[in-house]
This record gives C-alpha cells, sequence and structure tokens, in this order.
C-alpha cells in the first residue's frame, strides 16, 4: 500500500504555524511527504528544507501563490490542487493543513482504515474527528462553531478536487463517499498569544478580504472571545507538540461560569449533549 502525504504552506514562521510539528505527524503513514512553500516574507521555505535535510521521506516543492486572488479562500483550493494535479503513483492520499496535527496513538487506527478499505472502490475518502484548540492547549471548541469531522485522506483521482477554502474535498462537484477511521486531527489553528494571532489573521485574511477591511478589523488587534462554549481538554496532546506546549507563557482568563449565550444556542448545545444530533449541521461527505 503506497501512501503519498502533502501540505500547502506560506508564511508559515510569522503566522506561527506549528508546521514542522504537522509535517512530522504525517510521516509515519507516508512513504513520501511533499511541502509546496509558496512566496513567503519570513525563512519558511529555508525551514523546511532543513527539516528534508533531515528527513528525506519529504520532498519541497516552491509554488508562485496569486495573491491577487481574494474570492473566499480560492487560491488555497488552487494551491492544493497544483499538488493533486502532480502526485506520484499512490494508493491514498493524505493532507494536513500547516495547523493540523495526527496524535501518535492514532496510527493503527489510520493505517487500518485505509488497509480495509484499500480495495472497496465505493470508498473516496476517509473521516477524522477534529479536536479544535481555543485560547490555550488546555480548551477546546464545544459548540456548533467548530466543525466536528473531515475528510483528510482520499483516493488519488484526478477529478477529487479541493473544495472552496480546501478545508475539504469533493468529486466532480459532489460530496465525496467517505468511511469513518476513529483517529483525530488536533487542530491548534486558534492557540498562540493575542499578538501573534493578530499577525496571523492580518496575513491569512488576504485570501478573503482587501486590504482595508483587514486593518479596520485588526487595528485594535485580536482579543479572544471568552463567551463561548468550550470544555477543558482532557487527554494528552501529540508527542511532537510537547515543547511548543511546554514554552507557551499567555494569559486566557477562560470561565465557563462567565458564559452567558443566547436561548437558542442553549437549546441546540442541550439537544446535541443529549442526542448527539446537530440540528443542520453541514456535512462535507457521505457515509457509506
Amino acid at each position: 500500500m503506497q501512501v503519498v502525504g502533502f501540505t500547502i504552506l506560506r508564511n508559515g514562521l510569522i503566522m506561527d504555524y506549528p508546521f514542522q510539528e504537522s509535517i512530522l505527524s504525517a510521516l509515519p503513514l507516508c512513504d513520501v511527504f511533499i511541502v509546496s512553500v509558496g512566496q513567503s516574507e519570513d525563512d519558511t521555505y529555508q525551514a523546511v528544507l532543513e527539516l528534508a535535510r533531515a528527513h528525506p521521506t519529504i520532498q519541497v516543492r516552491q509554488s508562485t501563490w496569486d495573491l491577487s486572488n481574494r474570492q473566499g479562500g480560492s487560491v488555497l483550493a488552487i494551491e492544493t490542487n497544483k499538488v493533486l494535479d502532480s502526485l506520484p503513483a499512490a494508493d491514498w492520499v493524505l493532507y494536513l493543513q500547516a495547523d493540523e496535527v495526527i496524535h501518535e496513538e492514532d496510527y493503527n487506527a489510520i493505517r487500518r482504515a485505509m488497509q480495509e478499505n484499500l480495495k472497496d472502490l465505493r470508498v473516496e475518502g476517509l473521516l477524522f474527528e477534529y479536536v479544535h484548540f481555543y485560547g490555550s492547549y488546555a480548551w477546546v471548541g464545544d459548540s456548533r462553531r467548530w466543525y466536528r469531522r473531515e475528510v483528510r485522506v482520499i483516493r488519488p483521482w484526478r477529478d477529487i478536487r479541493a473544495y472552496r477554502d480546501a478545508q475539504g474535498f469533493r468529486r466532480r462537484g459532489r460530496k465525496l463517499w467517505v468511511r469513518p477511521t476513529g483517529a483525530r486531527i488536533f487542530h491548534y489553528g486558534w492557540v498562540r498569544p493575542p499578538q501573534k494571532q493578530t499577525e496571523k489573521l492580518r496575513h491569512l485574511h488576504r485570501y478573503w478580504h482587501e486590504d482595508a477591511w483587514i486593518e479596520a478589523t485588526l487595528q485594535k488587534g485580536f482579543s479572544y472571545d471568552l463567551n463561548q462554549l468550550l470544555r477543558r481538554f482532557e487527554g494528552t496532546h501529540p508527542a511532537l507538540m510537547n515543547k511548543r506546549i511546554a514554552a507557551a507563557q499567555w494569559d486566557f482568563p477562560y470561565d465557563p461560569e462567565k458564559v452567558r449565550l443566547p436561548w437558542k444556542e442553549c437549546v441546540l448545545h442541550w439537544i446535541e449533549r443529549k442526542t448527539g444530533w446537530r440540528i443542520g449541521e453541514f456535512r462535507n461527505y457521505r457515509l457509506l
């Protein structure tokens, strides 16, 4: 069974992405891992080259992103599709975003799902559970604001394309037929000091919005929303994240007792807690 992994990346150091941890977390599952690096304003490319020198499984490519394209994050899908169009032969493709890390405890579950579904060509992708950290490494999103699952392993078929801003994939415009892996993706996109989060958003918003909108939105800097449903994380982080987590020092004064939500959100959350049913949930996949 041949597995190719890949990610796209630009300004990873400025945006304080855990991209090195992300890449390394995928290597035990992949025969080859491709990192496509866009033109950056920092030393991201050099950092990836250094990582590749230590890990020959990594292949580094350079790409020129069209920074004039600010339509709904579509430049991210365009860059993802560039890689999809030039992959080496494989049975499965593992895709990670630069703020997503796989836990070592889940490798066996992922391998098992790949192997068990290898010959069933009805299966176009494999589904992962998401753990979204917010504000600190101790709290995770526990509301409808956070998507619960997404596809991160797909078939290497040319008609499977990145969807919208490359959060997921579609085949000939329709949702993929998938099976669950039972494995998790640890998402760290909203965990960094507020000043670094401001800088990240200043760059990231350029794939969606014009400069005037960005400056108006971020003129006072970023501050974490403390009036939302979070739950304390119980468990372990991927071991690759331990050094980064140990260095975290910013204050995140979240107090669940102070959260006051609209009654409708409270009712929907109560229903989900009691039944597991998220009313109106958007699912960019179809379960087999």
